[in-house]
Protein backbone atom coordinates (compact mmCIF):
# COMPACT_ATOMS: atom_id res chain seq x y z
CA UNK A 1 0.00 0.00 0.00
CA UNK A 2 1.54 3.44 -1.22
CA UNK A 3 1.88 5.70 1.81
CA UNK A 4 3.44 8.87 0.46
CA UNK A 5 4.46 9.84 -3.33
CA UNK A 6 6.36 12.89 -3.80
CA UNK A 7 8.11 14.02 -6.80
CA UNK A 8 11.16 12.36 -5.77
CA UNK A 9 10.47 9.83 -3.55
CA UNK A 10 7.53 7.53 -2.44
CA UNK A 11 6.49 5.74 0.33
CA UNK A 12 5.17 2.28 1.03
CA UNK A 13 4.03 -0.90 3.34
CA UNK A 14 4.39 -4.02 2.26
CA UNK A 15 3.67 -7.79 3.20
CA UNK A 16 7.76 -8.75 3.33
CA UNK A 17 8.42 -12.72 3.54
CA UNK A 18 11.43 -12.87 5.38
CA UNK A 19 13.92 -16.08 4.58
CA UNK A 20 13.14 -17.63 8.03
CA UNK A 21 9.37 -18.11 6.65
CA UNK A 22 7.98 -15.21 8.81
CA UNK A 23 5.75 -12.86 7.53
CA UNK A 24 5.93 -8.71 8.34
CA UNK A 25 4.27 -5.72 7.16
CA UNK A 26 7.40 -3.23 6.34
CA UNK A 27 7.65 -0.08 5.12
CA UNK A 28 9.89 0.76 2.49
CA UNK A 29 11.26 4.44 1.47
CA UNK A 30 12.03 4.34 -2.25
CA UNK A 31 14.16 7.54 -3.07
CA UNK A 32 15.55 6.65 -6.36
CA UNK A 33 19.37 6.32 -7.09
CA UNK A 34 22.05 8.85 -6.60
CA UNK A 35 25.31 9.53 -7.25
CA UNK A 36 28.75 10.82 -4.93
CA UNK A 37 31.52 12.58 -6.17
CA UNK A 38 35.35 12.89 -4.90
CA UNK A 39 36.74 15.68 -6.76
CA UNK A 40 40.44 14.97 -6.88
CA UNK A 41 43.58 16.73 -7.71
CA UNK A 42 46.94 15.68 -6.83
CA UNK A 43 46.80 15.30 -3.07
CA UNK A 44 44.04 17.60 -2.62
CA UNK A 45 40.52 16.95 -2.40
CA UNK A 46 37.12 19.07 -3.12
CA UNK A 47 34.57 18.41 -0.09
CA UNK A 48 31.64 20.96 0.33
CA UNK A 49 30.44 22.29 3.45
CA UNK A 50 26.58 21.53 3.43
CA UNK A 51 23.67 22.90 5.73
CA UNK A 52 21.31 19.73 5.99
CA UNK A 53 17.89 20.47 7.32
CA UNK A 54 17.07 17.02 8.69
CA UNK A 55 19.71 17.24 11.22
CA UNK A 56 19.84 20.91 11.81
CA UNK A 57 23.25 21.10 11.16
CA UNK A 58 26.21 22.03 8.55
CA UNK A 59 28.12 18.76 7.56
CA UNK A 60 31.22 18.08 5.20
CA UNK A 61 30.42 15.71 2.38
CA UNK A 62 31.13 15.19 -1.27
CA UNK A 63 29.30 16.74 -4.28
CA UNK A 64 26.50 13.99 -4.84
CA UNK A 65 22.73 14.52 -6.21
CA UNK A 66 20.00 12.27 -7.21
CA UNK A 67 19.30 10.23 -11.10
CA UNK A 68 17.35 11.52 -13.28
CA UNK A 69 14.53 8.60 -14.35
CA UNK A 70 16.87 6.65 -17.04
CA UNK A 71 19.78 9.34 -16.30
CA UNK A 72 23.12 6.90 -16.26
CA UNK A 73 25.28 7.47 -13.22
CA UNK A 74 28.07 8.98 -14.82
CA UNK A 75 25.92 11.63 -16.85
CA UNK A 76 24.59 12.56 -13.21
CA UNK A 77 28.35 12.65 -11.56
CA UNK A 78 29.27 14.53 -14.28
CA UNK A 79 26.19 17.26 -13.78
CA UNK A 80 26.50 17.20 -10.26
CA UNK A 81 29.66 17.96 -9.90
CA UNK A 82 29.64 21.33 -11.76
CA UNK A 83 26.22 21.76 -10.08
CA UNK A 84 27.21 21.71 -6.54
CA UNK A 85 31.61 21.98 -6.65
CA UNK A 86 31.20 24.75 -9.93
CA UNK A 87 34.12 22.05 -12.24
CA UNK A 88 33.92 19.78 -14.80
CA UNK A 89 36.20 16.66 -14.83
CA UNK A 90 38.21 15.61 -17.83
CA UNK A 91 38.28 11.57 -15.93
CA UNK A 92 35.52 10.37 -13.84
CA UNK A 93 36.44 6.93 -12.39
CA UNK A 94 33.59 4.70 -11.02
CA UNK A 95 34.20 2.97 -7.79
CA UNK A 96 31.17 0.63 -7.11
CA UNK A 97 28.38 1.53 -4.97
CA UNK A 98 26.75 1.26 -1.68
CA UNK A 99 23.38 0.40 -0.08
CA UNK A 100 22.64 3.92 2.17
CA UNK A 101 20.18 2.47 4.77
CA UNK A 102 19.17 -1.26 4.00
CA UNK A 103 17.13 -1.69 6.74
CA UNK A 104 14.10 0.75 5.02
CA UNK A 105 15.48 1.47 1.77
CA UNK A 106 16.20 0.68 -1.32
CA UNK A 107 18.32 3.34 -2.39
CA UNK A 108 21.67 2.90 -3.89
CA UNK A 109 24.65 5.45 -4.51
CA UNK A 110 27.35 5.17 -7.37
CA UNK A 111 30.40 6.21 -5.96
CA UNK A 112 32.75 8.05 -8.46
CA UNK A 113 36.29 9.35 -8.18
CA UNK A 114 36.96 12.58 -10.91
CA UNK A 115 40.30 14.20 -11.47
CA UNK A 116 41.50 16.79 -14.35
CA UNK A 117 39.57 19.33 -12.84
CA UNK A 118 38.80 22.40 -14.57
CA UNK A 119 36.52 25.33 -13.23
CA UNK A 120 33.16 25.24 -14.81
CA UNK A 121 30.94 27.97 -16.43
CA UNK A 122 28.01 26.24 -15.98
CA UNK A 123 27.98 26.21 -11.99
CA UNK A 124 24.31 26.46 -10.27
CA UNK A 125 23.44 24.99 -7.13
CA UNK A 126 20.00 24.21 -6.60
CA UNK A 127 18.41 27.46 -4.62
CA UNK A 128 17.89 25.23 -1.61
CA UNK A 129 21.55 24.05 -1.31
CA UNK A 130 23.54 26.08 1.38
CA UNK A 131 27.02 24.79 0.24
CA UNK A 132 30.47 26.09 0.62
CA UNK A 133 33.39 24.60 -1.59
CA UNK A 134 36.15 23.51 0.22
CA UNK A 135 39.84 22.17 -0.63
CA UNK A 136 41.21 19.75 1.77
CA UNK A 137 44.55 17.78 1.67
CA UNK A 138 43.10 14.13 1.59
CA UNK A 139 45.50 13.38 4.73
CA UNK A 140 43.33 16.18 6.06
CA UNK A 141 40.63 14.68 4.58
CA UNK A 142 41.50 10.87 6.95
CA UNK A 143 41.98 13.24 9.91
CA UNK A 144 38.34 14.82 9.84
CA UNK A 145 37.29 11.10 9.55
CA UNK A 146 39.34 10.12 12.47
CA UNK A 147 38.13 12.53 14.98
CA UNK A 148 34.85 13.18 13.50
CA UNK A 149 34.04 16.18 11.49
CA UNK A 150 33.26 14.07 8.58
CA UNK A 151 30.47 11.78 9.31
CA UNK A 152 28.53 11.38 5.89
CA UNK A 153 28.76 7.85 5.06
CA UNK A 154 28.95 8.04 1.65
CA UNK A 155 31.68 10.44 1.82
CA UNK A 156 33.72 8.29 4.41
CA UNK A 157 33.26 5.43 1.86
CA UNK A 158 34.61 7.05 -0.87
CA UNK A 159 37.22 8.70 0.60
CA UNK A 160 38.24 5.15 1.84
CA UNK A 161 37.86 3.48 -1.44
CA UNK A 162 39.87 6.14 -3.01
CA UNK A 163 42.52 5.78 -0.69
CA UNK A 164 42.58 1.91 -0.83
CA UNK A 165 44.03 2.09 -4.73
Amino acid sequence: MEIYRGRRLWIESVPVSLPNGITREKVIVHPGNAVAILPVNNDRCILLRQYRYAIGQYIYETPAGTMETGEDPIKTAQRELIEESGFAAKTIVPKGFIYTTPGYTDEKIFLFVASDLTPSQEYGKDEDEVIEVVGVSLNDAQAMIRDGRICDAKTICLIYRYMED
